[in-house]
C-alpha cells in the first residue's frame, strides 16, 4: 500500500466514523436502533449502493467481528453493577444454557418444517439466532427504567450466552456427523468452567494491581483496564475455554473494584465500545448483497415469528418457573431478547467452513435481525409501561473518581453531585465521613472554595475529598449512601459510615 492509498483509506474511514457518530444523535432523537443506521451506512457504500465497494471476505468479517465483540463485552462488563446481577446469576445461567437449548430446538424445528431447510441448516440458524446480543441489550436497557432484577438477568444472560452458542454453531458447521448431544453438553460445560475461572482470576489480579500501582499518567489507567479485560479473552481462548465468558467476567470484576480514575475509564471504554459497534455493523453492511436477499425475506420473517413468539417465550417461562417471577416480568423478558450483530457474525461461521446453503443462512439471519430489531427495540419501553413493569425516579449514583497518593499513603476522591442526588441540601458536617477523611475543596459555578462544616452542598458541586488508605473504601461507601438516602442514610438503612 502506498502512502497516497493510505491517506485515501484514512480519509474514507474518518468520514464514515463521523457519519456514524452523527447517526448516534439521529438514533437517540428518533428512537430508531443505532445498529440499523450503521448497517445502512455499510449497505450504502457497498456494491449495491453509491459507494460501489465490493467486499465479500466472510473470514475477515468474522475475525474483526470477534475482536469487536470482545471489546463490546468488556465495555458491558465494566458497566455492570455486581449488586444488580448477583441475585440474577442463577436465572441468567439457566437461560444461557437450558434456555438456549430450548430455543435452538424450537427454532430449528420451525426452520425445518415451515421453511424447508435440512436439519443441519435448521440447527445452525436455530443456534445462531438464539443468542441475545450484548451490544443491543446493554444500549437499550440503559435507556429503559426497568427493575434491577430484570436488567440484571438480561445483562448477565447476554454476557453469558455467547459462549455456548458459539460452541453449538461451530459444532453444527463442521463437516461430517454432528456430535452426540451429551458430548456437546460436556464440551460446553468444560469450556464455560475454564473461561469462568480464567476470567475471575484475571479480573481479581488486574484489579489488585491497578489499586496498588500508581501509573505516571491518569490516561494510562483506562488503557490498562481495557488491556487486562482483553487479555482475559486471549488467556481463556488459548486454554481452550470460553474467551467470551472470560472477558465479560474479568470486566465485571474490574468494574466493581473501585479502581483509580474510574469515570475516565468508563468514558474511555464507552467510546471504544461505540467504535467497535460502528466498525462491526458497517463491515457487516458491506458484506451484504441486498439484491440477493429478495427470496429469503419471507423465510426469515417466518423463522423470526417462531423465535420471537414461541421459542423465546417458552424458554423464558419454562426456565424461570423455579424463580416465581410475576408473569408480566417474564413476558417483558421474552420480548427483550434482542438480537444484533452477534447472530450476523455467527452466521459467517458456516460460510467460512463451506456449509451448503451458508449464504442463504446469512441472508435470512440478516433480514431477521433487521426486521425484528426494528420492531422489538422501539416497542420495549411501551410494552414495559403497558405491563406495569418499571421503576420510578431514583436518586442518581455518584461517579467517584479516585487517584492514589502513593507517597502520602492516601487517596484523593473527586465527584460531581448529580441532578437527582439526595446529597443536595446536605451540610458538609452531615456527611459524617469516617475519621481520616475530609472534604477539602468545593467547586461551584466555576468558583472554588474551602468548605466549612456548615457549608450546604448543591447540585452540580464538584467535591475533592482526601482520605487515608484505611478508610478509603468506607468513605466512598458513605458518600454513595448519602447520595442515595440523604443525610439520614445509616439511620434509615441506606448505609452508614462503615457499611
Amino acid at each position: 500500500m502506498t502512502v497516497h492509498q493510505l491517506n485515501e483509506l484514512l480519509l474514507v474511514c474518518s468520514l464514515v466514523l463521523l457519519i456514524a457518530v452523527a447517526a448516534v444523535r439521529v438514533s437517540s432523537r428518533s428512537g430508531l436502533p443505532s445498529l440499523l443506521l450503521y448497517l445502512g451506512i455499510g449497505i450504502a457504500i457497498g456494491q449495491d449502493g453509491f459507494g460501489n465497494v465490493v467486499f465479500d471476505n466472510a473470514e475477515l468479517t468474522q475475525v474483526i467481528g470477534y475482536a469487536a465483540l470482545v471489546v463490546i463485552l468488556a465495555e458491558g462488563g465494566l458497566g455492570t453493577k455486581w449488586k444488580e446481577i448477583k441475585p440474577a446469576l442463577p436465572a441468567a445461567a439457566l437461560l444461557s444454557l437450558l434456555g438456549v437449548a430450548v430455543s435452538v430446538g424450537i427454532t430449528a424445528a420451525g426452520a425445518h418444517y415451515l421453511v424447508g431447510l435440512d436439519w443441519r441448516q435448521a440447527l445452525i440458524i436455530g443456534a445462531v439466532v438464539s443468542s441475545t446480543d450484548a451490544a443491543a441489550v446493554f444500549s437499550v436497557l440503559r435507556k429503559v427504567p426497568l427493575p434491577s432484577r430484570i436488567t440484571g438477568v438480561l445483562e448477565a444472560e447476554s454476557g453469558f450466552n455467547d459462549a455456548p452458542v458459539v460452541i453449538l454453531v461451530v459444532a453444527f458447521s463442521t463437516t461430517g456427523p454432528i456430535d452426540e448431544w451429551y458430548l456437546l453438553v460436556g464440551k460446553i460445560a468444560l469450556e464455560l468452567a475454564i473461561g469462568a475461572a480464567i476470567g475471575l482470576a484475571v479480573g481479581w489480579l488486574g484489579s489488585y494491581g491497578m489499586r496498588h500501582v500508581a501509573l505516571p499518567a491518569s490516561g494510562l489507567y483506562p488503557i490498562a483496564v481495557m488491556a487486562i479485560a482483553v487479555s482475559a479473552y486471549a488467556a481463556g481462548a488459548l486454554a481452550h475455554g470460553s474467551g467470551f465468558l472470560a472477558v465479560y467476567l474479568a470486566a465485571v470484576v474490574l468494574g466493581n473494584s473501585k479502581l483509580p480514575h474510574w469515570p475516565a475509564t468508563r468514558g474511555f471504554a464507552d467510546g471504544v465500545g461505540w467504535i467497535a459497534q460502528i466498525g462491526m455493523f458497517v463491515l457487516l453492511g458491506l458484506l451484504v448483497t441486498p439484491h440477493k436477499m429478495l427470496d429469503d425475506i419471507v423465510p426469515a420473517i417466518l423463522i423470526g415469528l417462531v423465535l420471537t413468539l414461541l421459542a423465546r417465550p417458552v424458554s423464558v417461562f419454562l426456565v424461570l418457573l423455579p424463580f416465581r417471577m410475576p408473569w408480566p416480568e417474564k413476558a417483558l423478558m421474552s420480548w427483550a431478547g434482542l438480537r444484533g450483530a452477534v447472530p450476523i457474525i455467527l452466521s459467517t461461521i458456516p460460510m467460512v467452513t463451506g456449509v451448503q446453503g451458508s449464504e442463504k443462512i446469512f441472508n435470512m439471519v440478516f433480514v431477521l435481525v433487521v426486521v425484528y430489531t426494528l420492531i422489538q427495540g422501539p416497542t420495549l419501553p411501551w410494552l414495559a409501561k403497558a405491563l406495569g413493569v418499571g421503576r420510578g425516579e431514583e436518586a442518581a449514583d455518584l461517579g467517584v473518581e479516585s487517584a492514589p497518593l502513593e507517597r502520602l499513603r492516601g487517596h484523593l476522591l473527586s465527584m460531581t453531585i448529580p441532578e437527582k442526588s439526595k446529597m443536595h441540601g446536605v451540610e458538609v458536617a452531615e456527611l459524617r465521613l469516617p475519621a481520616g477523611a475530609a472534604v477539602t475543596l468545593v467547586v461551584r459555578d466555576k468558583q472554588s472554595f474551602v468548605p466549612t462544616p456548615a457549608t450546604v452542598l448543591r447540585r452540580g458541586d464538584e467535591l475533592l475529598v482526601v482520605t487515608t488508605d484505611p478508610v478509603r473504601d468506607a468513605t466512598e461507601r458513605r458518600l454513595r449512601a448519602v447520595g442515595q438516602g440523604g443525610k439520614l442514610a445509616g439511620w434509615l438503612g441506606t448505609g452508614g459510615p462503615s457499611s
